[in-house]
């Protein structure tokens, strides 16, 4: 079940509390034998037997922009470090990318459709990232709450399909339009200087694009060697939207008038 942050909170006085009782814990634990957190004062509860923390996105533990990404990715490492420590039961539910925070521009900042006459391509362009819909991330990682192959393990979602970089997904989008679009390469040291100008929190969209399409930190690493899982291969039965049919749905879309 998922737990509200009225209900974590409430839970974690619980727990804190002096007078607790067993029936009171008793109460809860009928409820949260596993627990889908969207914060983190679960940490406390001894007798959860999944915990899912909301980190989702990327790996943290993998990405290399650390000192560059305002703690973003340094505060999850430690929730991580703090769930082992406690030995508490885990799975860690990496989805890189939704496909609702970049995908709708074609990784292009500012916009809120994709573009039809100009692209930006950052680096070479051929660094792939991941992109996932968000109602597929829920139905992943409903799967793994009573798996024990993904027990105190990672869980990446690397879909076929969903594996892009940019120069691939520009000419998928070139394909579904019908049209060739004037490509503009923006350097790495370009990028950086641009992150580096733009203040916080705007520059936050740039960041997450250097580190996936430039850095290639959503798939320079082997999944199995590094000892996670892939959710695509433990649950080949879950459905999932392509990168393409996504696309689609926003050619349909703007043909309408409605983006």
């Amino acid at each position: 079940m998922v737990i509200s942050d009225k209900s974590a909170l409430e839970l974690y006085r619980l727990l804190l509390s002096d007078c607790v009782s067993a029936k009171e814990l008793w109460s809860w634990q009928r409820h949260t034998d596993n627990v889908l957190s969207n914060n983190h004062t679960l940490l406390s509860c001894k007798f959860v037997q999944r915990f899912i923390p909301s980190e989702f996105g990327a790996d943290p533990d993998k990405v290399r922009i650390h000192g560059m990404d305002y703690n973003f990715y340094s505060r999850k490492v430690d929730i991580r470090r703090l769930v082992e420590a406690e030995g508490i039961p885990h799975t860690y539910i990496c989805c890189n990318f939704f496909m609702s925070i970049l995908l709708t521009s074609l990784v292009q900042p500012g916009l809120k459709t994709p573009p039809r006459d100009k692209v930006t391509i950052f680096a070479d362009g051929e660094a792939k990232g991941v992109f996932i819909k968000e109602e597929d991330v829920a139905a992943f990682t409903i799967s793994t709450v009573d798996d024990p192959r993904t027990l105190n393990k990672v869980m990446y979602l690397r879909p076929d399909g969903n594996v892009y970089s940019m120069n691939e997904l520009t000419e998928i989008w070139e394909s579904k339009i019908g049209k060739k679009l004037e490509r503009t390469y923006i350097s790495e040291e370009e990028l950086l200087i641009k992150i580096k100008e733009t203040p916080y929190p705007d520059n936050m969209p740039f960041i997450f694009i250097y580190s996936a399409f430039v850095k290639g930190d959503l798939t320079y690493f082997d999944i199995e060697s590094s000892g996670g899982v892939e959710g695509t291969q433990l649950y080949p039965h879950v459905e999932y939207t392509t990168v393409s049919e996504f696309l689609d749905t926003l050619v349909r879309s703007e043909a309408r008038g409605k983006i």
